[in-house]
């Protein structure tokens, strides 16, 4: 028997890097003796990546493929792809020593930051997931989150940060005190906005000891659940307080600015709006007031021809053109885009807003203020329009005067767009003729007249298409050649075969709008029938035309699988009375929303 074994070791090719194999070691029989052929510190510093990346890719990146059905069996496969380069290349590397080690390193590093980027990048262009939900790779807003979840826990936890109107963080109170409950039971009434997509909340009395936080998810009102009188007024003042509103002040109308955000959502503006009325303090917060009204002409949801009518309009800064829509149907943000149509740097425009929702570089943006004592709306219509403006946006017709001084404008030198609360577009011009007072003059000026209603779509997340009949294509007056697929709302989906609530959608079956819009020009026959009131002769010239009103657009839209014919019938339907007891601030200008996030 042989006393003892040399063991020569040969370097294999490209098994491992350069560097890491100790040779010539001799092992006696008959000798505990260790045999060392790797550095224990050179796996150990290239296992940190990694680890790192499997603790991403198990912690947030397949969760976040999960949730949202981005394909997480498709997503792990790629991973594992990335996770062999990455194995493939340590091996392969050809360069020695510290040099070796180094690029082994970073060269793991970033295959799996590529990897990681990939998903991001992808994942955020899905328009499934919302804003809020999101992947940043930004570690410095991760570590400032940690600082403030610590900062809070020293004076009790609460779910949102909230800078108020001054700029400084107002940190929740300890739990103990009284303001704790109030703080958390003034957030949940936000969150529960958020997380149902709502673009205002409005907190109103619904009798004399009840109020009810009601919200306004894509152009629906939903009811919220009820508060107690004393509840209710205690959240109330604790926003207003938070806006650095007066709460003293229950009557007169106060808005202010406050912003939130959290580990789930990213920072949101706050609007508030407080007023008094004869059953007590009403309250209403709105969304990113400034998002919600900001939309290029192109993303209105206009069809092509309908916003090449607008632009052809635009190239001539004459005569007056009604903007009609019902209440939170996006006149307002109707309106801003108009006026984006005009070149802000050669033209002098100007607009006369009740609220200045949004600020429009280049364009003078005056404010009615109605608590002056010599606040009166036409008058300022009327001097406006003196200094020889070459486009003006009124947002509202508020009484007779305000309408004759338009129609007795300048139409040859000046581009009117006048906002209207109507349900047609035949309806804004009947009213806008009832303000002039004289048809004829009312006629002489008008240039165009746009309709517009918003339409929500549905999540594409969970609509169940279907084959519509021969009798339903029939009755909508759809060709059953063409038509195959029509599709409606689902709130749910399958995971493994299980039936769950749309996670995107949270079971509504809708997310966001879109505007349906009729486009219609007033030409000299269209005067005519304007002049003499012949509303029945109007819409039938219209008609002529073949240009598609708002229940049109709207089934089309349909068609293309953008909305249900369920939301066709609702927009299409006759207004019915809303309730006085409403909050009257409720905003009537928001903007059709995307569904994302």
């Amino acid at each position: 028997m042989l006393d003892s074994i040399l063991i020569s070791y040969a370097e294999p090719a490209g098994l491992l890097p350069p560097g890491f194999l100790t040779f010539g070691s001799t092992l006696t029989l008959g000798e505990a003796q260790t045999f060392m052929l790797v550095s224990w510190w050179k796996p150990l510093l290239l296992l940190i990546p990694f680890l790192g990346w499997a603790w991403m890719l198990s912690a947030i990146l397949d969760k976040h493929a999960q949730r949202f059905f981005l394909g997480q069996e498709k997503w792990n496969a790629i991973h594992m792809i990335f996770g062999l380069i990455a194995l493939a290349y340590i091996i392969a590397l050809p360069l020695n020593g510290a040099a070796g080690i180094a690029a082994g390193f970073f060269g793991l590093v970033a295959i799996l930051a590529i990897d990681i980027g990939l998903f991001v990048m992808v994942a955020n262009k899905d328009e499934r997931i919302p804003e809020a939900s999101k992947l940043t790779m930004d570690f410095s807003e991760m570590s400032k989150r940690r600082d403030e979840k610590r900062e809070a826990k020293k004076m009790g936890t609460s779910e949102l940060n909230i800078v108020g109107a001054n700029k400084m963080k107002i940190m929740p109170p300890d739990k103990e005190a009284n303001a704790y409950a109030v703080r958390v039971a003034a957030e949940e009434v936000v969150i529960n906005g958020y997380d149902a997509h709502a673009s205002q909340i409005d907190i109103i009395p619904a009798n004399e000891s009840t109020y009810a936080a009601s919200m306004l998810v894509d152009g629906v009102r939903q009811a919220g659940e009820p508060l107690a009188k004393a509840d209710a007024v205690q959240i109330i003042d604790f926003w207003k307080k938070c806006a650095g509103l007066d709460i003293e002040d229950r009557r007169r109308k106060l808005s202010g600015i406050v912003s939130i955000s959290s580990e789930k959502m990213t920072t949101v503006t706050l609007k508030l709006i407080s007023s008094g009325s004869k059953n007590g303090m009403v309250l209403s917060i709105i969304f990113n007031p400034q998002e919600a009204v900001r939309r290029s002409p192109e993303d209105l949801g206009l069809f092509e021809s309908q916003l090449s009518e607008l632009k052809s309009w635009a190239q001539e800064n004459t005569g007056v053109v009604l903007l009609g829509a019902p209440s939170d149907n996006g006149r307002t943000t109707t309106m801003y885009s108009m006026l984006q149509l005009h070149d802000a740097y050669t033209s002098n425009i100007q607009t006369i807003e009740y609220e200045i929702e949004d600020e429009i570089e280049g364009v003078k943006q005056i404010k009615f203020e109605a608590d002056s004592e010599d606040a009166d709306f036409a008058t300022l219509v009327r001097s406006t329009l003196r200094r020889d403006p070459d486009v003006v946006g009124v947002c509202d017709l508020p009484d007779t005067d305000t309408g004759k001084n338009i129609a007795k404008s300048d139409h040859d030198r000046t581009r009117i767009y006048l906002s209207l609360k109507a349900e047609s577009a035949i309806a804004a011009i009947q009213l806008y003729v009832r303000a002039v007072g004289d048809p004829k003059l009312a006629a002489e000026g008008l240039k165009g007249v746009v309709g517009e209603k918003l339409i929500r779509m549905l999540c594409s997340n969970c609509k169940v298409a279907y084959q519509p009949t021969p009798e339903m294509l029939k009755k909508l007056r759809l060709p059953t050649d063409k038509v195959k697929q029509l599709n409606k709302k689902g709130g749910q989906v399958l995971i493994r075969n299980k039936p769950e609530v749309c996670p995107v959608c949270n079971g509504v079956g809708y997310i966001g709008q879109t505007g349906c819009f009729g486009v219609f020009p007033i030409e000299d026959d269209e005067r005519k029938m304007i002049a003499a009131q012949d509303w029945n002769g109007l819409q039938t010239m219209m008609r002529k035309r073949s240009l598609p009103t708002v229940q049109q657009a709207a089934l089309r839209k349909a068609v293309e699988g953008l909305t249900s014919i369920e939301e066709v019938s609702r927009i299409s339907a006759a207004p019915t009375r809303k309730s006085s007891s409403r909050s009257s601030s409720s905003s009537s200008s928001k903007k059709p929303a995307q569904a994302k996030s």
